[in-house]
Parts: structure tokens; C-alpha cells; sequence
């Protein structure tokens, strides 16, 4: 498995699974594109802290409760721990397709993790470089999903926003 990033005119960010484009972002417009679901949904299990640290843009931190789906019902078969980057998704489209899968990474304490049917609250970082501000309000719900499968729910209970110096 080769996972390659590739920015191009300090504008538009390429991820490559297996040379083949999975995902293009650009990167002054703050939106993305997912070309293959399946193969993003594998890149997804990296941490954010892959990406360069001297281009990474700053993180929106919301603390939320994170309810994970019990495997019964459809959910993963084994829990989640910190670093856990799955897609979260805000918004369906009328057929039930998501509209737009937001990059963010779930932090928990050290050594902890959730399992299939648990609730807990996390930490999720989200890069402020993309179109999420609208829907972060306290209380609102969103849907943890690994590629086209919806393993949870999430509700946002605080929210801090990167500084502006």
C-alpha cells in the first residue's frame, strides 16, 4: 500500500492510494473532492500529524460524546483509540448520500478507547481549512461514518476555535 501527497501551486492538495488520484482538496477554497471512497476510507486510518507539520493548518477542537453503533446493528466489530480518523459527515443528500466528509481525528485519553454500543466523551480536532463552521453549534449531531458505513453519532458539547493573532 503506498499513500503518496502531493501539493501542487501551493493551492491544491493530491492524495494518491496506489498511484491512483483518491482525493483532491484545494486548499484556498477550503473544499475537497473524494474521487474513491473505499481507498480514502483506508487513508483515513492515519493521523492527521502525517501531513507536513509546517503546512498543517490549525485545529478547531470540539468535545463531544461519541456513541459508537454495537456491532449487532451494523457497527464496527472492535473499538476505536486515540488518533481513530474515520469520515465525519454533517449533511446527507436526498438519495442518502453524504454531501461532504470532513477530516477530523478523535482523541482519547491515554490507553482508552471506545467499543461497539459505548458512549464516551472524546476530543475531535478538525483542520479549520474546510467549509465546517456552519454546522458547529453545541448540541448539534453528526454521523461517524468509514467510507460508506455509518459506525456512529457524535454530539458537540464545546467548541474552541483557533485563535486569531
Amino acid at each position: 500500500m503506498i499513500i503518496r501527497k502531493e501539493i501542487k501551486d501551493d493551492n491544491e492538495l493530491y492524495l494518491y492510494f496506489n498511484g491512483k488520484l483518491i482525493y483532491k482538496r484545494w486548499l484556498n477554497l477550503g473544499y475537497g473532492k473524494v474521487f474513491d471512497t473505499h481507498a480514502f476510507g483506508k487513508y483515513t486510518d492515519y493521523s492527521i500529524t502525517d501531513f507536513d507539520l509546517d503546512k498543517t493548518p490549525e485545529m478547531i477542537h470540539v468535545k463531544a460524546n461519541l456513541t459508537l453503533i454495537p456491532t449487532e446493528n451494523g457497527g464496527r466489530k472492535n473499538g476505536i483509540g486515540s488518533g481513530y480518523r474515520p469520515n465525519h459527515i454533517f449533511e446527507y443528500q436526498t438519495n442518502g448520500q453524504f454531501k461532504y466528509a470532513y477530516i477530523g481525528d478523535i482523541q482519547l485519553d491515554s490507553n482508552e478507547s471506545i467499543i461497539p454500543g459505548e458512549t464516551k466523551e472524546v476530543l475531535v480536532r478538525f483542520l479549520s481549512k474546510q467549509p465546517i463552521d456552519k454546522y458547529l453549534n453545541i448540541g448539534r449531531k453528526w454521523w461517524i461514518h468509514e467510507g460508506a458505513i455509518k459506525i456512529g453519532e457524535a454530539e458537540i458539547l464545546e467548541i474552541e476555535f483557533p485563535k486569531i493573532e
